[in-house]
């Protein structure tokens, strides 16, 4: 699937096989003794353990030692301080996905001031230059994402429906192109539609402002929201308040996979690949530590998931079999014993 967005300066994106390792590569790395340090915006879901799990796994096939694996949280403060420590230990690289723009923009600077290579994943802080303050963002095609929500729940909607956008309220360049890109399409092509967009400043809020948003509007007949965690909390909220919404999302998750093999509520996922995001990521460190240029924005495409092509979709983000309760769901294997 071709690459529909662009990078956060209007670039077009390289692929992934722009930076595939050889054998020579990674015996030139395991030589060298490299190390770095991961800091994430959050270790909690699905999505940021296949991630983490992609770039240590390639990072270990070339012999680079992670020596940090910082979990933020979400919060800017000690993505600040877990920056500021590791320059202080003076890895050689540091792979960073940035949890705000202009709050964390000056750590973010301060990593590659100090001669400390910079990968970022999904995010670029405000000001922050490709070549200059980082060598390449990472990540899946956030615009198509948001497309491919919206084609995939469009059809679950009657005409005229009312549809809630549930948005994540940062400026964070991944999930804005998700929520444009939803709302764009379906301008585009269901102009009969109208959209009532929300938006949660954290996860501990996403309850409260899914039930705002159903209450205020009670014909809601769909809903969109920008990634699973959240999703699978609105899904839940909605189904303590008796609304049965048809739902979209972004990232398919297990909770996602199971709620996807019955259509209760969701209907269609537009799966990242994080794990092989994971693996360029790491691929890209290696590449600029043993001397060559990286492209400035690389992105993966993301894929269409529904009902029908779930199992073989959750081999494919999680290289592992789907989880039992899918393969029931679906008639694929006999119920537990």
């Amino acid at each position: 699937m071709a690459i529909t967005g662009l990078g956060p300066h209007g670039e077009r994106a390289s692929a992934p096989e722009r930076v595939l390792l050889l054998p020579e590569d990674m015996a030139r790395a395991r030589a060298s003794g490299f190390r770095v340090a991961i800091v994430l915006h959050t270790l909690a879901s699905d999505w940021a353990k296949q991630q983490l799990s992609g770039i240590v796994g390639m990072l270990g096939n070339c012999g680079v030692a992670v020596i940090d694996v910082v979990d933020c949280a979400f919060t800017p403060a000690v993505q600040i301080e877990a920056l500021e420590r590791l320059i202080g230990e003076a890895p050689d690289a540091i792979i960073s996905l940035p949890v705000a723009n202009s709050k964390v923009a000056a750590a973010h600077t301060g990593v590659s001031a100090s001669g400390i290579k910079l990968v970022l994943l999904d995010n670029v802080p405000t000001g922050l230059l490709p070549g200059k303050d980082y060598i390449s963002l990472v990540s899946a095609d956030n615009f198509g994402l948001g497309k491919i929500a919206a084609e995939g729940l469009s059809p679950h909607l009657p005409e005229g429906a009312e549809v809630g956008v549930l948005g994540y309220d940062a400026d964070f360049f991944a999930t804005n192109e998700r929520e444009i890109a939803f709302v764009k399409w379906m301008q585009i092509n269901r102009p009969d539609v109208t959209l009532r967009v929300r938006r949660f400043p954290a996860l501990s809020e996403v309850a409260k402002t899914t039930r705002n948003l159903a209450e205020a509007h009670p014909e809601l007949a769909g809903f969109f929201v920008v990634w699973d965690t959240p999703a699978m909390t609105a899904a839940h909220v909605l189904e303590t308040m008796g609304r049965r919404i048809s739902m979209a999302t972004v990232d398919l998750g297990q909770e996602a996979a199971i709620g996807l093999a019955t259509n209760e509520p969701l209907v269609a996922v537009a799966a990242q690949q994080p794990f092989r995001q994971g693996e360029t990521a790491a691929c890209i460190v290696v590449t600029a530590l043993l001397g060559r240029q990286a492209p400035a924005w690389v992105a993966l495409p993301g894929l269409a998931v529904t009902e029908r092509n779930v199992v073989e979709c959750f081999q494919t983000v999680w290289r592992m079999p789907a989880p039992r309760e899918v393969l029931r769901k679906l008639s694929l294997v006999g119920p537990a014993k």
